[in-house]
């Protein structure tokens, strides 16, 4: 079997469009330790990057992939993926067994449960990606992982790399439109009942229920986008996909809690509607300059570091605010130093352990 697979032309748009979405959810993160409800959050649908995570990844899974299963089996399949994802998991991981130390503090109601045997399990169990019960969550915020929140959605998204190669790869588009239909009925639905999309990361049948719903319509369309090959061509493509992003993901909240469905039925739109048009219209996009060139690479090269990387100094913030009662007002040159940063080092991890170890393990592997 041949093992080199020639690589396709990039969507440059799409890498940076991945960045922008990245960088909305540490800022969506920094600013939730002030926000006293749903409604005062100031990125208040900052949680629907991971949605839209999930649609990027169906469209470039299905437009690296489907044409190549001539070439490829479907254990080559896992272990490309597993070659992409898993180091920065591993990472991730080590980060937040090593920051645990410095986040103590009454918002996180479990911390009287950290131990160094705790940590170091969790840390393992992180490196598999596999989610644990609540009874082990040494935090109390109900994660999965609770020594990364944001894993949780690499937990899905093995998840659903597996289903493709298994099963969705082979299902015609009529089918996964029909499927994409069901899965948006289901996400309606959850918008409606709760009010959002909140929730994914916990490993309880809710928790569960949540996540599979979050992934299922945005990944399915995220193929079905792939294969229909269909574009939509503006010019500045970027700037106004990443001014559309920005804008859906900081719209206030909708509705009051006797009107909770509207705000749901909000979100299901931007999901079902916005982020498909954007997808396309970042497809159909091309960047000129080479400033906006060096822009897009540089923001979607880190975008996955930074995803992966930056809770543990976000739980550090939470402790900081909570423990000396600091208001934004107070702690914004706080919140920018740990911005700054978690952005240096996600560079640092790209290029001095991600790049590397990809490297290495394509050769031993692949």
């Amino acid at each position: 079997m041949e093992k080199v697979i020639k690589t396709k032309p990039h969507y440059l748009i799409l890498d940076g469009l991945r960045g922008v979405a990245a960088i909305l959810v540490l800022l969506f993160h920094l600013l939730e330790a002030h926000a006293s409800s749903k409604a005062g959050q100031i990125i208040n649908h900052g949680y629907l990057a991971v949605d839209f995570f999930f649609m990027l990844s169906g469209f470039v899974i299905g437009y690296a992939y489907d044409d190549r299963w001539n070439k490829i089996k479907f254990k080559d399949f896992v272990l490309r993926r597993i070659v992409r994802l898993q180091p920065m998991i591993v990472l991730g991981s080590v980060i937040g067994a090593i920051g645990i130390t410095f986040q103590q503090s009454g918002v996180f109601p479990n911390y009287h449960m950290v131990t160094v045997a705790s940590v170091i399990l969790l840390m393992v169990i992180g490196f598999t990606v596999l989610p644990v019960p609540p009874s082990m969550d040494i935090r109390g915020w109900n994660e999965m992982h609770p020594l990364n929140g944001p894993e949780w959605s690499l937990f899905f998204e093995y998840i659903a790399n597996i289903l493709y190669g298994l099963i969705l790869r082979k299902l015609s588009t009529k089918i996964l439109c029909v499927l994409a239909l069901i899965a948006a009925g289901f996400l309606i639905n959850l918008g409606v009942s709760h009010g959002d999309m909140i929730g994914g990361w916990a490993f309880t049948l809710d928790g569960l229920s949540v996540g599979f719903t979050r992934l299922a319509y945005p990944f399915l369309m995220g193929l079905i986008l792939a294969r229909i090959g269909k574009k939509i061509r503006i010019n500045n493509a970027f700037l106004f996909c990443t001014m559309a992003i920005v804008f859906v993901l900081s719209v206030p909240r909708i509705g009051n809690h006797e009107l909770i469905w509207q705000n749901g039925l909000y979100e299901a739109s931007v999901i079902l509607f916005i982020f498909p048009l954007i997808v396309l219209a970042g497809a159909g996009g091309t960047i000129k300059g080479e400033k906006g060139k060096a822009i897009c690479k540089f923001i979607g090269d880190i975008s996955y570091p930074l995803y992966i990387t930056h809770y543990p100094l976000v739980y550090i913030y939470f402790a900081v605010v909570n423990n000396n009662k600091l208001t934004l007002s107070q702690s914004w040159p706080v919140a920018v130093v740990i911005f700054v940063c978690a952005i240096v080092l996600a560079y640092i991890y790209l290029k001095l352990y991600d790049e590397p170890v990809r490297k290495w393990l394509a050769k031993k592997l692949i």
